[in-house]
């Protein structure tokens, strides 16, 4: 497994990672033991980055994880958790708590269900407006000097908000949404990420499955599951977007490669400081996103990727419009 830097802090981890939200939470049904086997599979296969949150399944993911990962030492991975969303009894959204306070407490919880002395990555899922980021940030620091957090990261932040941030702890990366189909970062947060030494975890590199090459227009889709409710994959929009993987599909297919695979493969080839977090719940998937890393994407190849898929071609948010009012990184700077 290729390992990069993550930021300026020291912090090495594998190229890719894995997101497992969708393995407890707001992707549908998942099956626990595939699950736990994905993520046996994900580490024999020299994958060290983890990413959960402890709102994932209420806490469910972190005690999956706890699970998977009994046996194995405890600096052969690196638990990247995110807290701070507030949920209610049916399974919504009650806004985010980014308090001192809080901090401490949700930390207390997450060492608790992991069954670790130590979380590698701490970090606020999104920036809480009533709350200071200095505040926030401060509190995670004070964790860091406790020896419950080695490392403190961002979360959909903005320019902005990221270098007050790193003002007050340097900060390891700022995860955020980066895909072929959600390139807003390129304009002002990338460049601030590389000025201030910061690193790039990106999520949604397959844009929830629109950029995996097995989607479908006539897909359906449970209530509980979060893309019922997003702009993108809601009728016409989701023809236009599927046009684009189709447009895609014939350049992978000239590589030799999955839609998948060459759409994790543009996300590594935007720098060495970008690390994609693939969300496979099964084995077969994985196996299909680690072949990324054999693909050379030569200026060529990513020519003809930006002719299937032009920089802001995307029909719909990547959210719908409460959930982007929430997103720090998409207010103006």
């Amino acid at each position: 497994m290729n390992t990069r830097l993550l930021g300026s802090t020291g912090l090495r981890v594998s190229a890719i990672g894995l997101g497992c939200m969708g393995m407890s939470d707001l992707y549908g049904p998942a099956d626990r033991s595939e699950s736990i086997a994905t993520v046996h599979a994900a580490l024999d296969a020299g994958i060290t980055l983890l990413d959960t949150g402890d709102f994932y399944g209420m806490g469910s993911n972190e005690l999956l994880l706890n699970e998977a990962l009994r046996g194995r030492a405890r600096d052969q991975f690196v638990v990247s958790v995110k807290f701070g969303a507030l949920r209610t009894p049916e399974g919504g959204w009650s806004g985010v708590d980014g308090r001192p306070a809080a901090v401490r407490n949700f930390l207390a919880y997450t060492l608790r269900r992991l069954g670790t002395e130590y979380i590698d990555i701490y970090r606020l899922t999104r920036v809480d407006p009533a709350v200071p980021i200095e505040d926030t940030v401060g509190a995670i620091a004070d964790m860091v000097k406790a020896g419950y957090v080695r490392h403190v990261g961002m979360s959909e932040a903005g320019a902005a908000t990221l270098r007050r941030a790193h003002a007050v702890h340097p900060i390891s990366d700022l995860q955020i949404e980066y895909s072929l189909l959600s390139r807003g970062i390129e304009a002002e947060i990338l460049p601030a990420c590389r000025e201030l030494g910061v690193g790039v975890t990106a999520y949604g590199v397959l844009s929830r499955g629109l950029l995996s090459g097995h989607w479908s227009s006539t897909r359906a889709l449970p209530k509980n599951d979060f893309r019922s409710r997003s702009p993108r994959f809601d009728g016409e929009n989701l023809d236009h977007n599927l046009s684009l993987v189709e447009a895609l599909r014939a350049v992978a297919s000239a590589k030799g490669a999955t839609v998948a695979r060459i759409a994790i493969a543009w996300v590594l080839s935007r720098g060495p400081d970008i690390v994609p977090l693939v969300g496979a719940r099964r084995r077969d998937r994985l196996a299909e996103a680690l072949g990324a890393l054999e693909l050379d994407l030569t200026p060529s190849d990513l020519a003809e990727i930006d002719r299937a898929v032009p920089p802001g071609a995307a029909a719909g948010d990547r959210y719908d419009a409460h959930s982007m009012k929430l997103l720090d990184s998409e207010r103006a700077s």
